[in-house]
């Protein structure tokens, strides 16, 4: 049985970004940040064109996906411990801010990403990025064949993984 995928990890699938997470029900993290690595593998069946899929498709739609996360504070909107909302600052300008318990945090709302995770793990970033490359894929008429891996790396070493079976 013969098995064909494309890779890609590549130095332009990197992205810089601020987050924390709650640990446990009591605990949370204190706010950090990594230079996180994206890498995606594609499995199935080549085309006519012997291609599982377009690498440059691949490539540009994860680069648009991975550039919204650069340099911003990412944020879970789906953390029961969390509450994160918008208001207006005493600058007039848009504000998050965020509640854990006894602590507050208030980043600028234009340099922050919500996401609809339970928190901003490296697997529940992955699974993110994951749906958005397959919906945008799928808008362009290119679904993905069989099995799509993303990894989202925290440092060397240390990557969360997420795995979709199945168009």
């Amino acid at each position: 049985m013969e098995r064909f995928s494309v890779r890609l990890r590549k130095a332009v699938h990197v992205f810089c970004a601020g987050h924390f997470i709650t640990l446990t029900d009591t605990l949370c993290e204190p706010l950090h940040g990594h230079n996180w690595t994206v890498a995606v593998e594609v499995d199935g069946t080549p085309d006519a064109h012997g291609m599982v899929v377009d690498f440059i498709l691949l490539r540009d739609t994860l680069t648009r996906i991975v550039a919204r996360l650069d340099h911003r504070m990412l944020l879970p909107t789906r953390n029961r411990f969390l509450e994160v909302s918008e208001a207006i600052g005493p600058g007039g300008l848009p504000e998050m801010t965020v509640r854990f318990q006894q602590r507050r945090w208030v980043f600028p709302a234009d340099e922050c990403v919500l996401l609809p995770l339970a928190n901003t793990t490296a697997e529940w970033i992955a699974a993110w990025i994951g749906g958005e490359l397959t919906a945008a894929l799928a808008a362009a008429l290119t679904p993905l064949p069989g099995k799509i891996v993303v990894a989202v790396d925290e440092c060397a070493g240390q990557e969360g993984v997420w795995e979709r079976t199945g168009p």
